[in-house]
This record gives C-alpha cells, sequence and structure tokens, in this order.
C-alpha cells in the first residue's frame, strides 16, 4: 500500500483533469441501483393498472379464440411477432424511464465523459496473485460489510412491511380473486417503495464516502505539487537561463545604438544615459542607451570608440536614468537641460541646429 502521510496537499486541477481522461472519478454504484430500483417502482405504480389491463385483454382474447388457432410454421412467426409488439408496447414506458434514470445518475455522478482508459489491456488485472491481493484487500472487506449492512437493513424493511401486512392475510381466505390480487399487488408496491427509499438514503452515504476516498487517494505531497508547478510554467533555472538571455540580446541591440548617438550624458561614474536627436523626423530628443556602472563604463567605451561627445553632468544623468525608458523621448521636464547640452555638442561639431 502507498505511503499517503506525506499526501497533505488537495488535488491541483491538473492532476484532477488527468484522473478524469484515465476514467478514474468518484461514482457510486449504489446510486445507480437506487435510481434504477426507485425508478421501475414509481414506473409500475403509475403503470401497474395499464399493464394489468393489457395483460387481461392479451388473455382474454387468447383463451376466447384459442379453439381458432392453427399451429402452422406461418402462425407461428406471425403470433410471435404480435406477441412481441405486445411485450414492447407494453413495457417500453417502464424500460425507457429506467434507462433514462440510469443515464441521468451517470451523468450527474461524473458528467459527459468518454475514455477508452479503462478497455486497454493490463496485464495486472488477470495477474491470479494480484487477484488474490485484492480478494483479501481492504477494499474487499470494506464491499463486503456494506453489501451485509445493505441485506440486512433492506431485509429488515420489507420483514416490518410484510408484517404489518400480515393481520390482512386471513381475511383473504374469504376474498375474491380480484381482491386477492389487488392487495398482493398493493403490498409488493410498498414493500418496494420502502426498500427503494431505504436503499437512496444508503446509495448517498456511499456517493459521500466514494466522494471522500476520491479525494484522499488524488492528494498530493508538498514535492508532487512543486514538481507539477515547474513542469507546467517551466524550470526555474531554464527561465532564468532564458531571461539572462534575452536581457544580453537588448543589452547587445541597445550597444549596437550607442554609436549612432549624439551624445551621451554621465555621472560621471554611476550613471550614462545615451541621445540621439533628429529635428526632421524627433519631436525630442530619444534615450537609446542607459546604464549604470559596468553598463555605463561599456556605453562610455563604445562611444569613445565612436567619437560620440562624453558631457558630464551628474544631477541631468541621474534625472535621464531614474525618469526616462529606453527607445522613449526624454521628459519634458528636462528639455531646457538637454536643449542646452545638445546645443553645445553641436557647437562642438560644427554643426547648425
Amino acid at each position: 500500500m502507498p505511503d499517503t502521510a506525506d499526501k497533505t496537499e488537495k488535488a491541483t486541477a491538473k492532476k484532477r483533469e488527468d484522473a478524469r481522461k484515465k476514467g478514474n472519478v468518484a461514482k457510486s454504484m449504489e446510486v445507480n441501483t437506487a435510481a434504477v430500483l426507485f425508478t421501475g417502482t414509481l414506473a409500475l405504480a403509475f403503470a401497474g393498472t395499464s399493464f394489468l389491463g393489457n395483460i387481461t385483454s392479451m388473455m382474454t382474447v387468447v383463451f376466447q379464440n384459442v379453439a381458432d388457432f392453427e399451429v402452422t410454421a406461418a402462425n407461428l412467426r406471425s403470433y410471435s411477432y404480435q406477441g412481441l409488439l405486445f411485450l414492447l408496447s407494453t413495457l417500453a414506458p417502464i424500460v425507457l424511464s429506467i434507462l433514462v434514470m440510469g443515464t441521468t445518475s451517470n451523468l450527474l455522478q461524473v458528467g459527459f465523459l468518454i475514455t477508452g482508459e479503462p478497455l486497454k489491456p493490463d496485464l495486472k488485472k488477470i495477474s491470479p496473485l494480484n487477484g488474490l491481493k485484492r480478494l483479501f484487500s481492504v477494499r474487499s472487506l470494506e464491499e463486503l460489510a456494506k453489501s451485509v449492512i445493505k441485506l440486512t437493513i433492506v431485509g429488515l424493511v420489507i420483514f416490518v412491511t410484510i408484517k404489518g401486512a400480515a393481520k390482512n392475510f386471513v381475511p383473504l381466505m374469504d376474498s375474491s380473486v380480484v381482491n386477492i390480487f389487488s392487495f398482493l399487488g398493493t403490498t409488493m408496491l410498498k414493500v418496494a417503495l420502502r426498500a427503494s427509499i431505504a436503499i437512496i438514503i444508503m446509495a448517498a452515504l456511499d456517493y459521500g464516502f466514494q466522494r471522500w476516498e476520491y479525494e484522499k487517494k488524488l492528494r498530493m505531497s508538498k514535492q508532487e505539487v512543486k514538481e507539477e508547478l515547474k513542469e507546467f510554467e517551466g524550470d526555474p533555472l531554464m527561465k532564468s537561463r532564458i531571461r539572462g538571455l534575452q536581457r544580453q540580446a537588448a543589452r547587445q541591440r541597445m550597444m549596437s545604438e550607442v554609436p549612432k548617438a549624439d551624445v551621451v550624458i554621465t555621472n560621471p561614474i554611476h550613471y550614462a544615459v545615451a541621445l540621439k536627436y533628429d529635428s526632421d523626423e524627433m519631436d525630442a530628443p530619444l534615450v537609446v542607451a542607459k546604464g549604470a556602472r559596468k553598463l555605463a563604463e561599456k556605453i562610455k567605451e563604445i562611444a569613445n570608440e565612436h567619437d560620440v561627445p562624453i558631457v558630464e553632468n551628474p544631477i541631468l544623468a541621474r534625472a535621464l536614468y531614474k525618469m526616462s525608458e529606453l527607445g522613449m523621448a526624454v521628459p519634458t521636464d528636462l528639455y531646457v537641460s538637454i536643449a542646452e547640452i545638445l546645443a553645445y555638442v553641436y557647437g562642438l561639431k560644427g554643426k547648425t541646429n
């Protein structure tokens, strides 16, 4: 038996779905039995008079015309066909109601589910050793105990009902055949209804037990939950590696924009922000690169290699680094300070703005 001591966590949605695909669902056969028995009893109660009338009419026709029946091959086929049609028309409402209720009870328990997983060949299911283990398992003892309890309760209900009707047995000796059959039918219906109600109560209790046992079997350990989460969201180490590669690619793209910048404004040690401005295409200067510490040093190094002017302005550099986003226009609050620096840079280059 698997150790379930550490399985303290409720099953995740994924595990529930996987179990459902395999046909592993919470289901009580007692519910189906109770639904079919109760529906059949009610159907007989409501259709009993009609059912008895049809039987009576058929028997009357048969006995009144028995002398006229000719036993031939053609007649036997005709009689068999007529008898089959009679049975179908008489029993169809009862059988159909039982079929509908049996299907509905399954749908209410497990919903709409079609799976071939339970039908797959499994050598463990036909192993004699495993069969013996199942025969003498705790599960088998539980089922045996439930069957004994069910039979005892149903038997007791039937006994009490029949005992209550026993006082009317003696007067039946002087009653007509119709009254005798009417009494027997009423008593049998009462027995069936009370037994059905008892089985329905036991079925509700059994379904609750099956549900509790199902949830218990689906429980997971904390480690299993972590493993499933890792499988669903991806390995944290791999995700970290991917994010690192993405940051590296973004950094390389950013560094490739530094040679195209018009100016790099520095702290001078901690921050560096590269700006680009084209009055014909842009409404305001754009931040094409920014970085702190080592990244700032790298930006300044590339700027020196490509003769991009570097201007030291600690206050402006810190403001640009904190207030601006990469690829976005500089904040409007800094327009004046940046315009002065660009004018200075253009003057050094001999440009006119």
